[in-house]
Order: C-alpha cells, then sequence, then structure tokens
C-alpha cells in the first residue's frame, strides 16, 4: 500500500514535522511490525529524522545548508533555485523507519522531517509500509 502525505509550506526554506502525520497513517493501517519508508518526489525538498525537541538544531542544519549552497553563487542553472536542488541532494529524498508495537521506532528526541528547500510550495511524501506477519 502506498499513502500520500501532503505538506504545505509556508517559507522557502523549512524543516517540517511531519512525525504525527506518519505515526497517524501506520496506527490508521493497523501495522504492529514492519518497515515504512518514506520518499519525497521532488528535487528540490528531502526528507530527514533529526532531533525534534530542540528547535534550533533544525535552524543550525539550515544554516549549514545555506552556507554550503548559498542562494546566490553564480550557478549556472537559471530557475534561480539551483541551491535548492543541491541542498535536496545533501540531504536525501528518502528515509526508512521501523515499525514495532504499533508505533515509529525513533529514538527519544528523533523527529521526521519534510526538508523545503524551494517554497513555498504544496508537496508531497510517499509512504510505503511493509507490514510483518
Amino acid at each position: 500500500m502506498i499513502k500520500t502525505l501532503t505538506v504545505k509550506s509556508s517559507a522557502r526554506e523549512d524543516f517540517i514535522d511531519i512525525t504525527d502525520e506518519v505515526e497517524r497513517v501506520v496506527k490508521a493501517e493497523g501495522v504492529k511490525r514492519g518497515i515504512c519508508y518514506l520518499y519525497v518526489p521532488h528535487t528540490t525538498a528531502g526528507i530527514t529524522i533529526n532531533e525534534g525537541a530542540d528547535p534550533s538544531v533544525k535552524k543550525d542544519i539550515l544554516s549549514v545548508l545555506k552556507k554550503i549552497a548559498p542562494q546566490a553563487a553564480g550557478y549556472l542553472h537559471m530557475e534561480g533555485n539551483a541551491d535548492s536542488h543541491i541542498k535536496a541532494t545533501i540531504v536525501g529524498s528518502s528515509v526508512v523507519v521501523l515499525v514495532e508495537g504499533g508505533s515509529l521506532l525513533l529514538g527519544q528526541w528523533q523527529s521526521i522531517f519534510f526538508c523545503e528547500f524551494d517554497g513555498p510550495r504544496t508537496r508531497k511524501v510517499y509512504l510505503k509500509i511493509l507490514k510483518e506477519d
């Protein structure tokens, strides 16, 4: 089964916590044990798992990504979003989360973040859940 989450960003760059939405899908599907694959089908957005308890962590990550790939750096790509493509490549387009006891098996401080690098936009995240017998 493939489920689709819709994510709406309100800024050019943002980390949007989607952990609760993913957890709701897992519970609604009655998955007790398995694997949840999350995939972002966009070239200027990504997905990652990192600390969700302290909001300064996502700000620090975005700050470093802006230093690695600044918006205006004389890129050849003419759409004005080459930095967004680079940031999405660094972050990646998929993550895997184990499911155990009907819940996502995340660390105490971990959250799942949709990473917007060319917003604001409406985006998709695909979830593929494999149930273990």
